[in-house]
């Protein structure tokens, strides 16, 4: 990661590409310092609406559709994350000078607070917030951003030492990022964006980077993928898991955290388990957020003591789209999981609400982006649950589900003794409204989707609104 001084902007020619959350407010903050802008993105400048005019009310110039990396030539290159690090166009401009970085590289190389750092395959969005909530309190301000929809680069001149910030990354962030963490969260890894990556290999070692100059890593005991990385971690570990740690695994300078009889308990190596929090303390439902909260509180290590981790596990009700409760009509409730755009998220919240609701079953709308990921879990998490009567198909993914459904061992058997459906239908709307439909009173309803939002909307926060527009229309 190059470092660039805040005067060194000044004169420079910069190239933001994609004009999407991360860049857009980049636009400002570098013609503020005396850059010449110009954003680059694929969308015309008729899709993409208000924002051209935006950019350019800020005397930036916009090259937008067909051919906009033409000609890329700039001293600063700030890509998306959607956009890989190696396509030709970056390639060339690098090799004749150009600084190849990113939104959040350039925060991380330029601010002067500390920084909390969380990815993996699922629950990265809340265990973040639940960590910017731990970390709160005493001198200087905490911030979270990064990939949960809060850029920073653009906020770090207003930043000390006395500051906190809890980003969450993702794997197409952290392609290029080698930078230093208080801590370090890796809460899982499962296969996930298969289609950008080049293979499972790539997606891993992205996940891994976190991990180079971090102080230290907090893992996920039961995942293979991490309890890997945990074995050539140079830094000391804290270890995470529902299930109980022997305090002989640990290294020297290791920790764990895990539940006993329903108690997160904290553990030194050699030492007597310490309780940190009652599961029934806990707001939001399901042993995957138990897990995202013990995560959260190893990384926040002294900074949270009992009572803060108490006073915010018993208050905070969750992150937008993340088994969030919409509304009950005629004795159905409706949850938007937009979020869920894996198998094993959609697993974690159809367990959620078998353990907090088990009197009453499920409908589950899936379907979406195909992001070449296998959908045998999603077929295990689905007809593996009495509690789920009911899938409605939609979006680029359905037939592969269906597929996946169809060839499960258990298919037959729930078909035959009508425990189970499954409807196909061509919208986005159209399968909330038939779910709408179907679900009787006493039974619950959850977006779940199990894919990206991108073959029908901008993202899943959109995905997420239109869904509880539908409801609340109903």
């Amino acid at each position: 990661m190059t470092v660039m001084n805040d005067h060194e902007f000044a004169g420079k020619t910069v190239a933001l590409i994609g004009a999407g959350v991360s860049n857009l407010p980049l636009v400002p903050f570098f013609v503020s310092r005396g850059a010449a802008v110009t954003v680059r993105d694929s969308k015309s400048e008729d899709a993409m609406g208000g924002k051209a005019d935006e950019i350019k009310g800020y005397g930036a110039r916009l090259i937008a559709g067909d051919g906009y990396l033409d000609g890329l030539c700039e001293d600063i290159i700030v890509r998306s994350p959607g956009i890989r690090p190696d396509i030709s166009e970056f390639s060339a401009a690098v090799a004749n000078g150009s600084l190849l970085t990113s939104e959040m590289e350039l925060f991380l190389s330029h601010t002067k607070c500390k920084v909390w750092a969380v990815t993996g395959s699922d629950g990265k969005s809340t265990t973040t917030t639940v960590l910017s909530k731990l970390l709160e309190g005493g001198a200087g301000r905490t911030y979270l951003g990064g990939n949960i929809g809060s850029p920073l680069c653009h906020l770090y001149p207003e930043m000390t030492e006395d500051d906190r910030a809890a980003v969450e990354l993702s794997s197409f962030q952290l392609m290029t990022i080698d930078a230093p963490f208080e801590a370090a969260i890796v809460t899982n890894v499962t296969p996930n964006h298969l289609n950008w990556h080049t293979g499972m290999e790539e997606y891993i070692a992205a996940k891994e980077r976190i991990l180079r100059r971090a102080k230290r890593a907090v893992l996920n005991a039961g995942n293979d993928v991490t309890r890997d990385m945990g074995k050539k971690c140079a830094c000391p570990v804290t270890w995470f898991s529902r299930d109980t740690i022997d305090s002989a695994i640990l290294r020297d300078g290791d920790s764990a955290i895990y539940l006993d009889g329903g108690v997160i308990v904290k553990r030194e190596r050699g030492g007597n388990p310490i309780p940190v929090l009652a599961l029934s303390d806990i707001l939001l439902p399901g042993l995957h957020n138990a897990e995202n909260y013990m995560a959260a509180i190893a990384a926040a290590g002294d900074r949270a003591d009992t009572e803060k981790i108490k006073d915010v596990a018993s208050t905070f009700p969750g992150v937008e789209h993340r088994l969030e409760f919409v509304r009950e009509k005629d004795g159905v409730r409706f949850y938007n999981g937009s979020i869920d755009s894996s198998p094993t998220r959609t697993d974690a919240a159809l367990s959620a609400l078998c353990g907090s609701a088990p009197e009453r079953p499920i409908t589950v709308i899936l379907g979406g982006y195909d992001k070449k990921i296998p959908f045998g879990p999603l077929a295990d998490a689905v007809l593996g649950r009495d509690l789920v009567v009911r899938a409605v198909l939609n979006g680029a993914t359905a037939d592969a589900i269906d597929e996946a459904l169809r060839t499960h061992p258990l298919y037959e058997k729930r078909i035959a003794d009508g425990s189970f459906g499954v409807l196909r239908r061509p919208s986005f709307e159209d399968a909330v409204l038939a779910a709408a439909r179907e679900a009787k009173p006493g039974e619950t309803v959850i977006l779940s989707p199990a894919c990206a939002s991108f073959d029908q909307f901008e993202n899943f926060e959109e995905r997420g609104k239109r869904f509880k527009e539908i409801v609340k229309e109903l």
